[in-house]
C-alpha cells in the first residue's frame, strides 16, 4: 500500500521508532496523529513534522492501551484529516529482569505490548471491513520470535503481539485489511539500554545480548524499511536479516536451540 494521501495514527510516537515512523510517513505524503504517554514529546515530533510539512501532523498525549484514548486519537485524526487508514501499534515497554515483576508489572506489560493492539483492532477492523481496506502495523520485536534473555514480561508479551498480528492477518487478510509485524533486534532507543541501566546482572546481560548480536540500527533506518515493507504488503518485517536464520534454527531443533541459549546466557552473565 502506498501511504501518500493516507491518514495514520502512530502510538509511542514521541521518539524512537515511533517518531521516525511519523516523520517518514509525512515525508511520503501522509497525515499523521502522533500519540505518546509523554504528550510534550508527541507534540514536539508533530511540530518538527509541521515545520517541513505544514498541517501534516498533530500531537496528542495519552496511554496507548486505554480504549478511550484510542477512540480520542482516531476521532481527532478523522476530524482533522479524514478516516484513519493506517494504524501503527508501536508503543511498548520493557520490564524487570527475571521473575521480579509483580502482578501490576505483568498487567502493564500485557496492556501496553499486547492489549493496546487488540483494543485498537477491535475498533478499527469493523470500520475497515466496511471501507474495504486498512493497514495495521504491529511493532513487536525479535524477542517475539527468539526469546530474549532478561525480561520475562517483555519476551512473553512480544511473542503474544506476534501471535495476534498473525491471527489478524490470517483472519482478515482476504477482506482488504493488510497487517505487518515489525520484529527488530537492536535499535538505538532508550528501551534498548534499560537492562544495562538497571544495574541488575541479568538486565546487563540482556542489553549485551542484543547489542552484540548484530548492528544497532537507528530508528530512521527502521522506519525506511517499514514503509518499503508496507509498499510490498509484507507481513514479517525483519530489519536484522540474521533473525530469520536464527528463527529457522530454532524451529528446526528446538531443544538444541534452548541449550544454546542457556550457554549463551551463562557466558553473558559471567561478563556482567
Amino acid at each position: 500500500m502506498k501511504v501518500a494521501g493516507r491518514v495514520a495514527v502512530v502510538t509511542g510516537g514521541g521518539g524512537g521508532i515511533g517518531g521516525a515512523l511519523a516523520r517518514r510517513l509525512a515525508d511520503e505524503g501522509a497525515k499523521v496523529v502522533v500519540t505518546d504517554l509523554d504528550g510534550d514529546a508527541a507534540q514536539a515530533v508533530a511540530s518538527d513534522i509541521v515545520a517541513t510539512h505544514p498541517k501534516a501532523a498533530l500531537g496528542l498525549g495519552g496511554d496507548a492501551s486505554d480504549t478511550e484514548h484510542i477512540r480520542e486519537a482516531l476521532g481527532v485524526a478523522e476530524a482533522e484529516f479524514g478516516p484513519v487508514d493506517l494504524y501503527f501499534a508501536n508503543a511498548g515497554i520493557g520490564g524487570q529482569p527475571g521473575l521480579d515483576a509483580d502482578e501490576s508489572a505483568w498487567d502493564q506489560a500485557l496492556d501496553v505490548n499486547l492489549r493496546a493492539h487488540i483494543r485498537a483492532a477491535q475498533i478499527l477492523v469493523p470500520q475497515w471491513e466496511e471501507r474495504g481496506e486498512g493497514y495495521f502495523v504491529s511493532t513487536a520485536s525479535a524477542a517475539g520470535l527468539l526469546t530474549q534473555i532478561g525480561s520475562a514480561t517483555y519476551s512473553t508479551t512480544k511473542h503474544a503481539a506476534v501471535g495476534f498480528a498473525e491471527w489478524l492477518s490470517v483472519t482478515y487478510g482476504n477482506r482488504g485489511i493488510r497487517v505487518s509485524c515489525l520484529c527488530p533486534m537492536g535499535v538505538n532507543t532508550k528501551l534498548l539500554y534499560e537492562g544495562r541501566d538497571s544495574g541488575d546482572p541479568l538486565g546487563v546481560a540482556a542489553t549485551r545480548a542484543v547489542t552484540t548480536a548484530g548492528v544497532v540500527l537507528e530508528p530512521a533506518e527502521v522506519a525506511e524499511l517499514v514503509l518499503a515493507a508496507m509498499d510490498a504488503e509484507q507481513f514479517l518485517i525483519l530489519p536484522h536479516v540474521q533473525v530469520l536464520e536464527l528463527y529457522r534454527q530454532k524451529g528446526s531443533d528446538y531443544d538444541r536451540w534452548i541449550r544454546g541459549m542457556r550457554r549463551y546466557q551463562d557466558a553473558l552473565m559471567q561478563e556482567a
